[in-house]
C-alpha cells in the first residue's frame, strides 16, 4: 500500500485538511474518545480537539458538560477523560476495574457516599477525619470500578461525588464484555488512524495488549479488518486504498501530548525524539507524519527551549519559518522559542 495515500486519508479522517462543523465534529469526537483538554494549556478547561473545528469547540464542550451529555470518568488506565453519555455502557465494558473486596478506607468512603451523598472531598474529610491525600486515591479507585461518579458539570473545583447508580440508574454496566467493547472501539480507532497495530491501541486505551490482540483476531475472522504491512486496516479502507491516490497536504502542526494522534503513537514517539530537557512540549506533524518535537520545560508556563527534527538540513532550512510559526500556535509571540535545531534564534 502507498504510504503517502494512507497519510493523506488519515489527514482527511482527522480533518486536518479542512476544518469541520458540528455534525462532523460530533462524529470525530465519538471516534476519538475519551476526550481530553490541551496538554500544558488546558488546566480545568473542557476537552478540545485542536485545529479540527471551525467553531469554538471548547465552549461547545463546556455546554455539553453542563447538560451532562459529556461525562467525566477514568477510562484510560486511571487517567481522566470525557466521553459522550450514550457511550457509557460501552466504556464501562472497555475499562471498568471491578472492586470485589474493598479495603477499609474504600469501604468507609463508599458507605458514607451511599448514606449521605452527594459529598465534596472537604465534607468527606470532615466526616471521616481522613486527609485529602488519603481520600483522593480511594475515590479514584472507586471511580475506576464505576461505583461513584464525580459530577463536574461546571467549572467549580469543589465537586459533588455521587453513587454511580444514583446518577445513571438505567445504565447496564455489564452490557458489553471487554472483547465486545474492544471490537466496537477498535473499528472507530482504525477509521481515524487508517492503519494501526496493537501497540498503538495499547498506547491510546492503556489496556492489556493480549486483550487488544484477541479483539483484532476476532475482527479479522469477521472480515471487518484486513492485515497489511504489519498493521491492520478496515476491510472497507483496504478496498478504498486500491484506487485512492490523494497526496497529503503540505502542512505543519504542533500537536500537544493529549492529541489523539500523539497518544496513538506515544509509545514510539517518546523513544524516537529523546533529549536532555525536562519536558517534551509538543510533537511536530509535518505533511502528515511526525518529524520532530518542541522541547523545554513547564513551570508556571511552557518554556520552549529548542526544536528537534528528523528532517534533512536542507528541508529543515527551507521550512524553518513555517515550522516556527506552527510552534507558536499555543504560546504566541510572548513566549518565544530559544533555539532551532540547537542554534539560537536571534
Amino acid at each position: 500500500m502507498n504510504q503517502h495515500h494512507i497519510t493523506a486519508l488519515r489527514m482527511e479522517r482527522q480533518h486536518l485538511d479542512e476544518r469541520i462543523g458540528q455534525a462532523e465534529y460530533d462524529a470525530l469526537y465519538r471516534d476519538t474518545q475519551p476526550g481530553q483538554n490541551e496538554y500544558w494549556n488546558g488546566f480545568g478547561n473542557p476537552p478540545s480537539i485542536t485545529y479540527r473545528a471551525d467553531f469554538d469547540d471548547m465552549e461547545y464542550n463546556r455546554e455539553r458538560q453542563c447538560e451532562r451529555t459529556l461525562i467525566k470518568g477514568r477510562f484510560q488506565g486511571g487517567n481522566l477523560g470525557w466521553i459522550e453519555c450514550g457511550d457509557l455502557e460501552l466504556f464501562a465494558g472497555l475499562s471498568m476495574k471491578p472492586l470485589s473486596a474493598p479495603n477499609d478506607k474504600q469501604a468507609a468512603l463508599l458507605e458514607l457516599i451511599e448514606r449521605e451523598g452527594p459529598l465534596t472531598i472537604q465534607a468527606m474529610k470532615e466526616s471521616t477525619g481522613m486527609l485529602v491525600k488519603e481520600i483522593t486515591p480511594v475515590l479514584h479507585r472507586l471511580q475506576e470500578a464505576f461505583l461513584i461518579y464525580e459530577d463536574q458539570h461546571d467549572g467549580e473545583w469543589d465537586r459533588g461525588w455521587y453513587r454511580f447508580a444514583e446518577m445513571f440508574p438505567d445504565v447496564d454496566l455489564a452490557k458489553y464484555t471487554r472483547l465486545e467493547a474492544l471490537k466496537i472501539i477498535l473499528q472507530r480507532f482504525a477509521f481515524r488512524n487508517v492503519i494501526f497495530d496493537s501497540k498503538m491501541a495499547k498506547s491510546f486505551y492503556k489496556l492489556a495488549e493480549k486483550d487488544i490482540k484477541q479483539a483484532i483476531l476476532a475482527l479479522l475472522d469477521d472480515g471487518i479488518l484486513a492485515e497489511v504491512d504489519g498493521g491492520f486496516v478496515l476491510k472497507s479502507d483496504f478496498d478504498l486504498l486500491q484506487t485512492y491516490n490523494v497526496e497529503p497536504p503540505k502542512s505543519v502542526y504542533a500537536l500537544h501530548r493529549n492529541d489523539f494522534l500523539v497518544k496513538s503513537n506515544e509509545h514510539w514517539l517518546k523513544e524516537k525524539f529523546t533529549h536532555s530537557y525536562p519536558d517534551t512540549m509538543y510533537y511536530l506533524l509535518v505533511d502528515g507524519e511526525f518529524r520532530g518535537a518542541v522541547v523545554g520545560k513547564f513551570r508556571h508556563t511552557p518554556e520552549l527551549e529548542d526544536v528537534i527534527l528528523d528532517l534533512s538540513s536542507d528541508v529543515a532550512a527551507v521550512r524553518r519559518d513555517e515550522i516556527l510559526q506552527a510552534c507558536r500556535f499555543f504560546c504566541g509571540e510572548s513566549n518565544p522559542i530559544k533555539r532551532y535545531i540547537g542554534e539560537e534564534i536571534l
